[in-house]
C-alpha cells in the first residue's frame, strides 16, 4: 500500500520531470551561435574584480591581453579588492599592455566588496559593452569577439556565456564539472524560455548604458554575492527579451573546480545566499519545487534502506526517472565543452545532488560564510 511519502515522491518526481523537460526546451530553442570574421565595430571594458590571485592573475590577463579582438577598441581594468598578496603588483606590470589597475581602500566595512569593485570599475570604463571575468579564468583566442558578435548581430543588451571546469585533479573535481554545467544549463534555459533565471558572473557581458539605467546595484548591493544573478533579475524585470545566451564553443570560459570539500560548501553557500533576494516568485517557485523533489527523494532511500530486504518500486522508478531526466538534459552540454565522458559520473552524482541541494538550500540562508578570509552573509 503507498504511504504518504510514497505519494509525495510520485508527486515531486513529476513535478521535477516536467520541469527537466522544460529546461531542455529552453536550451533547444537557442541556436548554436557563430561569430564569423565580420570587423568588430564596438569597444568594450573587460572588468575583473580581483582578491588575492597571484597565482591566478597573470594567466588570466595574458588570454585577454591575447585575444582575437581590435586592440583599440578593447581596455582591461582589474580591481584590486584589498588583496594580501602580490596581486596588485602582478597586475602593474602589465600597465604597459594597456591593463587598467584600480585598488579599493574601504577598509572593513562593507559585505559586498564585489559590487562595489564592478561599480568602480565601471565608473571608469570607456567601452559601450562590459564584460566581467575572474581572477582565476581561462579563454580561447575568439571568446571575446563571439560575445561581441552576438550583440551587434542582435538586439542584445544582456549576453550571458557559457562558464566550465577543466584542469581536473582528480574524481571530486570532476563530479563538480558535471554538476556546475546542469547549473549553466538551467540559466541557458531560462533565457531561452524568456524566464531569466541565472548566470555566471565570470562569463557576463552587458552594455555599460544598461547598468546606469537599472540603477546599477541599488537595492541588492547588501548582499555579498549577486552582482550576476541578481543584476540579472534586474534586467530580466523590465527588459527579458533582451537578454541573451551566447551558445557558441568560442565564447566559453573556463575556470577551476575547488578543490577540497569545505572550499566547494562555502562556494555554493554563498551563491545559494542569493535566493531570499529573488523578486520574481516564479524563479523562487523554481526553487523550491527542485528542493522539495530532493528531499523527496533522500526521504524515499532512508525508508527505501529502512525497509530492506523488501523493494520499493516506487523510490526505484523515482531515481531512473530523475536520472533519465538529467541525463536528456546534459548530454547537450557535455557535447558543448566537448567533455561527454563525464556522463559515466552521471548515477553517482545523482544521488549525492540530491543530498547536497537539501543541505546547501538550508545553509546558503543561515548564517554567515567564509570568502577570501572575511566572513560575509
Amino acid at each position: 500500500m503507498a504511504t504518504g511519502l510514497d505519494l509525495f515522491l510520485v508527486i515531486m518526481t513529476g513535478v521535477y520531470v516536467v520541469l527537466v523537460l522544460y529546461m531542455l526546451r529552453g536550451w533547444f530553442r537557442i541556436s548554436y551561435f557563430k561569430g564569423g570574421d565580420r570587423p568588430i565595430r564596438t569597444s568594450v571594458s573587460v572588468l575583473i574584480a580581483a582578491r588575492n590571485e597571484e597565482e591566478n592573475i597573470a594567466r588570466t590577463l595574458d588570454c585577454i591581453i591575447q585575444q582575437d579582438f581590435p586592440k583599440e577598441l578593447l581596455q582591461i581594468i582589474v580591481v584590486d579588492d584589498h588583496s594580501t598578496d602580490n596581486t596588485a603588483a602582478i597586475v602593474a606590470t602589465y600597465a604597459s599592455r594597456g591593463v587598467t589597475l584600480l585598488s579599493l581602500n574601504e577598509g572593513d566595512k562593507l559585505n559586498s566588496y564585489k559590487k562595489l569593485a564592478i561599480t568602480r570599475g565601471i565608473a571608469q570604463a570607456t567601452g559601450e559593452i562590459i564584460v566581467t571575468t575572474d581572477a582565476d579564468c581561462r579563454m580561447g583566442g575568439r571568446w571575446l569577439r563571439t560575445v561581441v558578435s552576438l550583440f551587434e548581430q542582435t538586439s542584445a543588451d544582456m549576453v550571458s556565456s557559457p562558464v566550465a571546469y577543466n584542469e581536473e585533479k582528480g574524481y571530486f573535481e570532476r563530479l563538480q564539472t558535471l554538476e556546475f554545467l546542469y547549473l549553466i544549463g538551467l540559466g541557458a534555459a531560462g533565457i531561452g524560455n524568456k524566464n531569466p533565471t541565472t548566470c555566471n558572473g565570470a562569463n557576463l557581458a552587458y552594455r555599460r548604458n544598461l547598468f546606469y539605467e537599472m540603477g546599477g546595484f541599488n537595492g541588492i548591493d547588501n548582499l555579498a554575492s549577486g552582482d550576476d544573478e541578481l543584476f540579472l533579475h534586474k534586467v530580466a524585470e523590465k527588459k527579458p527579451e533582451k537578454i541573451k545566451f551566447c551558445k557558441s564553443k568560442d565564447a566559453i570560459v573556463y575556470t577551476d573546480a575547488k578543490a577540497t570539500l569545505s572550499a566547494f560548501i562555502n562556494q555554493r553557500r554563498r551563491w545559494a545566499s542569493k535566493s531570499t533576494k529573488y523578486r520574481d516568485k516564479r524563479v523562487v517557485m523554481l526553487g523550491v519545487s527542485i528542493w522539495l523533489f530532493n528531499l523527496s527523494l533522500i526521504a524515499g532511500l532512508v525508508q527505501f534502506i529502512a525497509n530492506l530486504p523488501n523493494i520499493n518500486v516506487l523510490f526505484l522508478a523515482a531515481l531512473a526517472m530523475k536520472f533519465l531526466a538529467e541525463l536528456f538534459f546534459i548530454y547537450p552540454l557535455c557535447h558543448l565543452i566537448n567533455r561527454r565522458a563525464l556522463l559515466i559520473n552521471l548515477l553517482p552524482l545523482s544521488i549525492i545532488h540530491a543530498i547536497y541541494l537539501v543541505y546547501i538550500g538550508v545553509a546558503g540562508n543561515v548564517g554567515k560564510y567564509d570568502w577570501k578570509g572575511r566572513k560575509v552573509n
